[in-house]
C-alpha cells in the first residue's frame, strides 16, 4: 500500500505512550495497534483529527504516500 502510517514517530517525539494515546482519543490499544501497523483500509477523518489534537500535528507528520501510477487501477479491480 502507498500511505505508510508514522505514528510510532510522532508518538516517540511527543515521548507518548501508545497506550495513553488509544485513552485520550476514545480507541482500544488493538483498534490503534492495528492502525499503527497499517492493517486498516482506512480511518475515519475525527480519528485522525483527535489524533493531530493530542499530538499536536497535523495529518502530513503521521501519514505518508508513495507515487504508484497503478493506483489510478486499483478501484477498477473491486
Amino acid at each position: 500500500m502507498p500511505i505508510r502510517v508514522n505514528l510510532d514517530v510522532m508518538l516517540a517525539r511527543r515521548k507518548m505512550r501508545a497506550k495513553q494515546l488509544a485513552e485520550q482519543i476514545g480507541l482500544s490499544e488493538t483498534q490503534l495497534s492495528m492502525l499503527r501497523t497499517e492493517k486498516v483500509r482506512g480511518i475515519r477523518f475525527d480519528t485522525l483529527a483527535k489524533i493531530c489534537l493530542v499530538l499536536d500535528c497535523k495529518p502530513a507528520d503521521i501519514l505518508d504516500y508513495d507515487v504508484d501510477p497503478a493506483d489510478l487501477y486499483l478501484a477498477d479491480e473491486n
